[in-house]
């Protein structure tokens, strides 16, 4: 099973979901996408295979979101899109594609619904937090 995970390693979410992908038996490619962020092209792909909501996939917390004024409703995906890369802390992390879709890994166990083999045991979050496996 082919895996990617648009990764970034100062976020426990994202470690969490790299360690269960690997978990899995899987070794997923990885990309840092802060030094290596997806073109226009691949984001919107990543956007539309996740159901198309460019807000949906908007970190607001420890990036410039406020002051670029992203809050702004009337706002276009155009424009959101531009902002997520030229700033690319603004994309919500870890995102995963498997052959089985894409998800944005927000609590990090939703990796389990994409991946081939998620029965992983009991897997022990970075917090501590218990997360056993889905068959």
């Amino acid at each position: 099973m082919s895996v990617t995970i648009y990764h970034n390693p100062a976020c426990g979410t994202s470690r969490n979901t790299l360690a269960m992908i690997r978990a899995s038996g899987v070794e997923p490619e990885v990309i840092e996408y802060l030094k290596t962020p997806p073109s226009r092209e691949k984001l919107v792909a990543l956007i539309t295979a996740m159901g198309g909501n460019v807000r949906a996939i908007i970190r607001e917390k420890g990036t410039p979101y406020s002051e670029l004024g992203l809050e702004d409703e009337n706002l276009s995906d155009d424009v959101l899109i531009d902002a997520m890369l030229q700033h690319p802390i603004l994309i919500n992390r870890p995102i995963v594609t498997t052959t089985k879709g894409v998800q944005l890994c927000r609590p990090s166990e939703r990796v389990l619904d994409i991946l081939e083999n998620a029965n992983i045991g009991t897997f022990i979050k970075e917090d501590g937090e218990v997360v056993n496996h889905r068959e």
